[in-house]
């Protein structure tokens, strides 16, 4: 005995069959002729890439993260239909004008019990002194001053070995030599 859905109940069916590797709902998986990232395989060949299935296939997104989260205990809001609406649009007119308000994945997220430090733990003394453009900046303006130093070492031994100053092709050289060095 075959049963057999009517089209309207189909089209609005809340049955869903489970996907290969316990996926929720169907494989969307582009077939190998619809993929259109591809890849060099050498020898001038390219081949289509296959995509990585995700790592969340079978799991339900928990429900914190699918709708929001009460901030207070229940029945604690004793705001009234009036207050709430002032507080809307309050919230509203400071939105427009750019400040700034709570996004819909903070809004999502229940507030976290905070950490207090390990008993133990004792802070770090007298670690960085300086920022990482700070420390970039003294690193840099050293190899300049390096590069410096270098640069007049080198046109010295030129002008010992030629007797002349340097000219455009000497200077070429110097600035080979001197890149050499730096690089060591």
């Amino acid at each position: 005995m075959n049963e057999v859905y009517d089209p309207d109940v189909q089209g609005r069916s809340q049955i869903r069959k489970q996907g290969e590797g316990g996926r929720v709902g169907s494989n969307r998986k582009k077939t190998t002729p619809e993929i259109r990232r591809t890849k060099n395989v050498g020898g001038g060949d390219i081949q289509p890439t296959q995509y990585r299935d995700r790592k969340d296939i079978g799991a339900q997104k928990p429900t914190e993260k699918r709708e929001q989260q009460p901030t207070q205990e229940r029945g604690s809001a004793g705001v009234s239909g009036k207050e709430a609406q002032r507080k809307a649009y309050r919230e509203r007119k400071a939105r427009e004008s750019g400040a700034k308000t709570k996004t819909a994945s903070q809004l999502l997220t229940k507030k976290a019990p905070q950490k207090s430090a390990h008993p133990d733990y004792k802070p770090k003394t007298g670690g960085a002194k300086y920022s990482r453009k700070e420390r970039l900046k003294l690193v840099s303006a050293g190899e300049r001053e390096l590069k410096g130093i270098m640069k007049n070492q080198e046109t010295d031994k030129y002008k010992k070995e030629t007797g002349q100053n340097p000219d455009k092709k000497g200077r070429s050289t110097i600035v080979n030599r001197v890149q050499k060095r730096m690089n060591n």
